[in-house]
């Protein structure tokens, strides 16, 4: 990663580990938002690493924050289905509050990243995963925060639900988009990430091209990789640098869903049952990382849900974007695809997977980068 003068560190390449040398120099001072990829992180290790962390929960109840997203919203949501199938929000935050502040002063209230809808199958033996571009143009909701109203906008960017509204404003800007329930929330910021990561000892990935790029600060080689937290962030931020990218968060999103797959093999294959300090190391910088919403925040709930999702492997995740277009009035923000958007929601709505032909010509899947980024 780079100083504030912009001079990078080159991610030295074939099969070595990157592990950066000295006190990182503060970032520069506009705004970075929080890679998609933290809230997933969380998800695969709080959610999907499994029952073993279990036992230690109960000394790490108090690092846990929530939220009473029922009671923000009444009784103004989607019908809540009980079929045995579960949808969880996850989400970044940019807040610049507390450590965070290396990455950028505040200008104002925290934003969200990309937002994740994990949609679990009754059975809890498969996931799909549809990620919500930050710049997509929707109707945002009426909302209200510290009991002040927020009013509603026809033609808003969908992470400033968050700024406006916060978590429960999210919720309810997602309700509205999907027609489907949340469940569950999860948060989790810049820095949660980063430590997940290097909890973790570091996160493998292959790549067959070079991924150049100054913005995020990130110079990999072709070759193999074990990424520590700083880099990982790199690697999930980078939008110029990627072969047969747009430069889009488009492009960025279907990089981190490739990622989410190197990731969550990582967690099946730590071996946390066999180390109790690093499983205890994992589930403590998880607990302080995270934000949920009331139902969730308690050693006992997510220990729960960890036992119910434990079999969900990355082989049985489908992740997609949500079908969008380039916005004629500006190209730097897209737009719903109102028909192939409605199959999506219709489809996890009624607990079936996604049909291919709903992401069929979408700018969010248009390509993917699986093919050099493994």
């Amino acid at each position: 990663m780079a100083d504030s003068s912009g001079s990078a560190k080159t991610a030295e390449t074939r099969g070595r580990s990157i592990r950066p040398k000295g006190r990182r120099r503060k970032g520069p001072t506009r705004r970075r938002r929080v890679a998609t990829i933290t809230v997933c992180a969380l998800v695969s290790v709080v959610l999907l690493g499994g029952a073993g962390l279990g036992y230690v929960y109960f000394k790490l109840n108090g690092n846990l924050k929530g939220v009473d997203i029922n009671a923000a919203l009444g009784h103004d949501r989607p019908k809540n289905v009980d079929d045995g199938s579960m949808d969880i929000l996850v989400m970044g935050s940019d807040s610049r509050a507390g450590k965070n502040n290396e990455y950028g002063r505040d200008e104002g209230a925290a934003r969200s990243d990309t937002a994740m809808i994990v949609h679990v199958y009754k059975g809890r033996k498969k996931a799909s995963v549809v990620s919500v571009p930050r710049d997509t143009m929707i109707k945002r909701p009426d909302c209200s925060k510290d009991g002040k109203d927020v009013p509603g906008a026809n033609r808003a960017m969908f992470n400033t639900a968050f700024e406006v509204g916060g978590p429960a404003c999210a919720v309810k800007t997602v309700e509205s988009i999907s027609g489907i329930r949340m469940d569950h929330f999860v948060e989790v910021d810049f820095t949660g990430f980063k430590k997940l990561i290097d909890a973790l000892g570091g996160v493998e990935i292959t790549t067959s091209k070079a991924i150049d790029d100054n913005s995020s600060h990130l110079h990999l080689k072709p070759g193999t990789h074990t990424l520590d937290g700083e880099h990982a962030l790199g690697l999930v931020r980078t939008r110029h640098g990627v072969p047969g990218g747009d430069g889009s968060d488009l492009g960025r999103i279907q990089l981190q869903q490739t990622f989410i797959k190197a990731l969550l093999k990582q967690v099946k294959n730590v071996g946390l049952l066999t180390n109790p300090t690093k499983l205890y190391d994992i589930a403590d910088t998880a607990t302080k990382a995270i934000t949920t919403d009331t139902d969730l925040n308690s050693v006992s709930e997510l220990t729960g849900l960890a036992k119910s999702l434990g079999n969900i492997g990355a082989e049985n995740i489908d992740m997609v974007t949500m079908p969008v277009t380039y916005d004629p009035q500006d190209p730097d923000r897209v737009l719903p695809l109102t028909k192939q958007s409605r199959q999506v929601w219709d489809a996890l709505r009624q607990d079936q997977e996604i049909p291919k032909s709903a992401i069929k010509g979408s700018a969010g899947d248009k390509g993917g980068t699986d093919n050099y980024v493994k």
